[in-house]
């Protein structure tokens, strides 16, 4: 999912980098110091997740886990993924520095749009089968939102970008089904053994 260096148009760019930019204010503004901790494995996870890529037919895709960040955090995703996304920019070249932004943007907003489909689904007192099926729902939705607004981003750079837009929805469909999975066992078992992580009717993503 990340955006190599001198692919994206200057206006694609500037208008990630404002995004992200308010995403990160917001998220800062909302993470309490009593979730650094939290914040601190979550991004840990998504780091190493989105370094592994496996080849998928012309293309290659990897696990971002949008959607645990997302049901984790909340908005607070935006700070994580960036300084994820900045370190492995500066120690692996992966995506690089002038996208930073778009791709903060792109999977932040997937984090964020995940999280707040679980928690409108989820209550206290709500059933395993229920949590689950809304951690899958919140997984699948992350890598989704993530990849549409990938695409976006490479269509609106340039019109010799649309195939390679449409090719990388595709090549994360099994990413989605995985993150589902992975997010609904993730839910499923910080419920049986941390439930106050995940803020169950408390605070809401926004």
């Amino acid at each position: 999912m990340h955006i190599a260096e001198g692919v994206l148009s200057a206006p694609v760019l500037i208008a990630g980098a404002a995004a992200a930019a308010a995403g990160i204010a917001v998220g800062l503004k909302r993470l309490d110091e009593s979730r650094l901790m939290t914040a601190g494995l979550v991004g840990a996870a998504f780091f190493i997740a989105s370094l592994i890529h496996v080849p998928i037919g012309v293309s290659s895709a990897h696990l971002l886990l949008c959607g645990l960040v997302g049901v984790m955090l909340g908005v607070s995703a935006y700070p994580v993924i960036f300084t994820a996304l900045l370190l492995q920019g500066v120690l692996f070249e992966f995506g690089g520095l002038t996208v930073l932004g778009v791709n903060t943007t792109t999977m932040g907003t997937g984090a964020l749009a995940a999280g707040m489909l679980f928690h409108a689904l989820v209550h206290p007192g709500v059933s395993r089968r229920r949590l689950m099926i809304a951690g899958a729902l919140a997984g699948a939705a992350g890598v989704l939102i993530a990849a549409l607004m990938t695409a976006c981003a490479l269509a609106f750079s340039s019109e010799g970008f649309v195939a390679s837009a449409a090719a990388l929805l595709a090549a994360h469909v099994p990413i989605m089904a995985a993150e589902a999975v992975i997010t609904a066992l993730v839910v499923d078992m910080i419920a049986r053994t941390y439930p106050e992580l995940l803020h169950l009717g408390e605070e809401r993503p926004l």
